[in-house]
């Protein structure tokens, strides 16, 4: 079974020959930031390092969006969005809301967090568990409320 980043290397070069320069361009990006990562940590990526690489770039595209839409810039939006599509397809899925919550109660069980104060005791943890599929933001929110309400 070939690599996550063999594989997209191999879906940009039938993008290339199909003529989709969006999704060529975008794949393109991906290649670097994955040939960034290899460089970083000086050997061939795990697929788990490789899908460390690709949430970053999605969660880049979201901060993107985010920004984008704050500035009016809708036509940025589309592009970003395409992106981040594109990236979504190469990661696990996300877990539901409900999921979440599940997981953030159980972490908040185990490490006997009271309140705001244990914010920090609790998300180490609960990321570790959540490791790429959940979105640490959202996970942050429902902490937040769990350990205020």
């Amino acid at each position: 079974m070939p690599s996550t980043a063999e594989t997209i290397r191999q879906e940009m070069l039938v993008a290339t020959k199909a003529g989709d320069r969006s999704r060529r361009d975008t794949l393109r990006l991906l290649i670097a930031a994955l040939e960034n990562g290899r460089i970083e940590v000086g050997h061939e990526l795990s697929d788990d390092e490789s899908l460390k690489v690709l949430h970053k770039e999605a969660k880049q595209r979201r901060d993107s969006i985010e920004e984008y839409r704050k500035g009016g810039r809708e036509d940025l939006v589309v592009v970003e969005g395409q992106e981040l599509e594109l990236i979504s397809g190469y990661l696990p899925e996300l877990l539901d809301d409900a999921a979440v919550r599940r997981i953030v109660e159980e972490t908040i069980s185990e490490v006997g967090a009271a309140g705001p104060d244990d914010l920090g005791k609790v998300m180490g943890p609960l990321m570790q568990k959540l490791a790429g599929r959940a979105d640490g933001r959202a996970a942050n929110a429902i902490v937040r409320e769990l350990l205020s309400g």
